[in-house]
């Protein structure tokens, strides 16, 4: 990886450090991270597609709606540091298959939620899957950086990522098929009593068909991990409280990196979130909830094939230098579309997918330079800022309920505004 002339002696010192720490040459398991990466990256996504789902069913505003977001991300910040110390007495392989057998339990409790037809056991079902994907997502980015060199640590995460992007747009197509191609024209506000929740019950069943598919495909999985849980030697700190992992937080570039994961998960999502119901405008594409729903995945797509690009150019072009530009790209985007009318203002918000690819592998990587054999913790503490995808969802879906979708947009705006600010200040190597 190379960096601008004048940092050329930081580069060598901070290579020479790289040369230096521990790491594994290990193919096989670098495929099974990057199916991890795949299968939790998808999971996520398909709340995009639940979301109108469940406030067609349960007849909610869009603040209320974006429940589901909270509920899941909340689990991020619950789970990360408690994930960690799983890392810390367990090793990484281990923890994933906890993680993966948790996240099947999630899935499952799709069941008795459908059952019940209430809107909140569908969200602490949620909760559990998000519980699972958190302790998976605190072992994966740690690990695929100790899987290989770490001159190229940026890239490979960067590759990893991309095979995330391959689920959020495998996922979410499938997702509206199997989901919002069956909401019904019954208008559930009709409806009282036992009557509607009948109604609730039946129009849920497409959901937890889909969920238990997936609770069996996690199961697999976990069985596959669990027999490859000693094929390599953790390298990670047993000692103290995991609380002090919170003492990294005073280090300016990891404190900022952390803000910048919970601002760019919190502008994600919540994008991601709105798209389908932004989409069914009648001044923008005017479409039915499914075949908006299938447009979700050029937003996730653009994330795909801007991480396989990134990944490449991130071994020749500054990490911090790439994250601004694509930054400030997010910000035009977002405000040509929120000022445009039809398709422009439909495929410039969906293009805003590009702009994401390479951000939160490169913030992830910028704020852990050198961690060492606190990599774990450092993992925890920045998956405990993915809790951006709880608060900031609910807040762009209030401010939509009050102004409408375009100017809600403005929010997401601000949140990647930082996020260039700090690409600009971590252009340079960690010293």
């Amino acid at each position: 990886m190379s960096f601008d002339t004048a940092n050329t002696s930081a580069s060598a010192a901070t290579a020479d450090a790289q040369d230096a720490t521990p790491w594994v040459n290990a193919p096989d398991l670098r495929i099974f991270v990057i199916v991890l990466f795949f299968v939790f990256g998808g999971i996520t996504s398909l709340n995009d597609v639940i979301i109108p789902k469940l406030k067609e069913l349960f007849t909610l505003s869009y603040a209320q709606a974006m429940l589901v977001q909270s509920a899941f991300f909340a689990a991020y910040f619950v789970i990360s540091l408690p994930g960690a110390a799983i890392v810390r007495r367990f090793g990484y392989m281990r923890t994933a298959t906890i993680g993966l057998l948790t996240m099947t339990v999630g899935c499952l409790l799709f069941v008795p939620a459908s059952a019940s037809g209430a809107f909140i056991v569908f969200l602490g079902a949620l909760f559990v899957l998000a519980a699972g994907i958190t302790i998976v997502q605190v072992v994966t980015n740690p690990l695929i950086s100790l899987l290989g060199h770490p001159r190229t640590a940026h890239s490979r995460l960067t590759f990893a990522q991309a095979f995330n992007s391959l689920g959020t747009t495998v996922f979410p197509y499938v997702g509206s098929i199997l989901i919002l191609g069956s909401l019904s024209t019954v208008d559930p506000k009709s409806l009282t009593g036992e009557a509607l929740k009948a109604y609730r019950v039946a129009e849920t069943h497409t959901v937890v068909t889909t969920y238990v598919g997936l609770a069996l495909a996690l199961a697999l999985v976990a069985a596959v991990v669990w027999l490859r849980r000693n094929r390599i030697q953790d390298q990670h700190s047993h000692g103290g409280s995991i609380l002090k992992a919170f003492e990294l937080l005073r280090q300016t570039r990891f404190g900022w990196g952390a803000l910048c994961i919970f601002l760019y998960v919190g502008a994600e999502v919540a994008i991601g979130s709105l798209l389908v119901n932004y989409l069914m405008q009648s001044d923008v594409l005017g479409l039915s909830a499914e075949a908006a729903g299938k447009h979700v995945p050029y937003y996730w797509g653009g994330a795909l094939i801007g991480r396989f690009i990134g990944s490449i150019a991130l071994r020749y072009i500054s990490p911090g230098q790439v994250l601004a530009a694509v930054a400030a790209g997010a910000i035009g985007l977002i405000a040509y579309s929120a000022n445009s009318l039809g398709a422009t203002a439909a495929w410039t918000l969906l293009a805003v997918g590009l702009m994401n690819s390479i951000m939160f592998p490169t913030i992830f990587s910028l704020a852990s330079e050198g961690l060492g054999v606190r990599a774990a913790e450092g993992s925890g503490v920045i998956c405990v800022a993915i809790v951006g995808g709880a608060l900031i969802p609910p807040a762009t879906g209030a401010l939509a309920d009050a102004h409408g979708l375009a100017f809600a947009l403005v929010l997401p705006a601000l949140c990647y505004l930082v996020i260039l600010a700090y690409g600009i200040y971590a252009r340079r190597p960690a010293a």
